[in-house]
Order: C-alpha cells, then structure tokens, then sequence
C-alpha cells in the first residue's frame, strides 16, 4: 500500500451562518456537504465539518470559535458577516469581531479561507464601502487567501434563491460549490505536507 493511502483525510471545517448551515434545505444539501462530495469527486481525500449557526453574527462566531473548530482541523472557510449587516451593525465591529478570529486561528496554525460577504446596497453608500472593504483588508493583513463574495452569482438570481430571496436553494448551493471550488483546491494546495502527499500517489 503506498503510503499516500495511509495519510488521514484532510480536516476542513465550515464556520458561518445559514449560508453555512444549510438553512432551509434538505439533509445532505448545504454547502460543506455538496463541497466536500466535489472534492472527493475530484480525487481529494477531505472531510469537511458544517459549523454553520443560522443568526450568527461576528460576534456569535467568535464567542463559539474554540468548541467549533477541533484541534486537528486544517482548513477553515470563514464566512461570517452577513448577518452583522443585515442588521446594520457598525463595520468596525464586524472587522474587530473577525479580525479576533483570523488572529485566533493563526495562533492554532489553522489555515483559513475567508469567504466575503457584500453590503446590500439599501443600506447607503457610506456603510456599504465601509463594509465591503473589510474582507479584502483582513485578508492582506493575516495573508490568507480571499474568496471575494460567498453569494458569487447566486445572490441577484431568483431562480436560485429560497422564496425568502435570500438565502440559496440547492441549486444555487450547487452554483456556489461550482464557483469556489477553485479557490479551495488553491487553498488546500497550500496546506503543509499535501505538496508530499500528493507526490507519493
């Protein structure tokens, strides 16, 4: 057996919202699910974890990171933040709140993906440049890499939204899969020791 066989499968973990979670769909329908069966598909050895609470703001997140995120856990795709807008938090406190947890996960040597979100555009243009900037800010400073808009071609279509036209259906949830599975495979690219595993198979 070559021992690229015997490596543990790689442990990824979702942390968000609904978006994460899979609010209103079916069992085997979110995000983390339809994502980790694209990546197996494609010959990755990967599990993936739902840590997703639907209302969770930054706040939220970050006072359940440590119980949500197990010790072992390689990758995180951080996607929080929609909720802190829908309900007009300041911006700044989104950025402290997420900014807390990059700095937490950097110190536990996870690796993080950090998923955007965007600011509707009812809530003015002030907050909405405000808010935008955040993601691509933290993203610099901690050098992980950045997924710019979780909702990428999902969010302004109806057909592939719940009746609430807010959160994805499963097709819109396949649609997201579908746009951010390059810059996962990126991000699992970069994590220490795949380069070897994958130059024993």
């Amino acid at each position: 057996m070559a021992p690229a066989a015997l490596a543990e499968p790689y442990k990824i973990v979702g942390f968000g919202d609904s978006l994460m979670a899979g609010y209103g769909l079916d069992a085997g329908q979110s995000f983390p699910e339809k994502l980790e069966k694209a990546l197996r598909d494609k010959g990755h050895d990967v599990v993936i974890a739902g840590a997703g609470v639907s209302g969770d703001t930054t706040s939220g997140g970050l006072s359940r990171l440590d119980w949500s995120i197990p010790d072992g856990t390689q990758l995180v795709i951080l996607e929080l933040g929609a909720n802190d807008m829908l309900r007009g938090i300041a911006p700044e406190i989104t950025e402290k709140n997420l900014d807390a947890i990059l700095a937490r996960l950097k110190e536990r040597n996870i690796a993080v993906l950090l998923a955007g979100m965007r600011a509707a555009p009812s809530l003015g243009q002030d907050y909405q440049l405000a808010f935008d900037a955040i993601y691509p800010r933290l993203a610099e400073k901690y050098g992980v890499p950045l997924y710019p808009f979780f909702l990428e071609g999902v969010a302004a279509d109806p057909a592939l939204l719940l009746e609430d036209g807010m959160h994805p259906n499963a097709a819109g949830v396949d649609r997201m899969v579908e746009n951010a599975l390059p810059s996962v495979e990126q991000a699992l690219a970069g994590l220490p020791g795949k380069a070897e595993t994958d130059a024993n198979q």
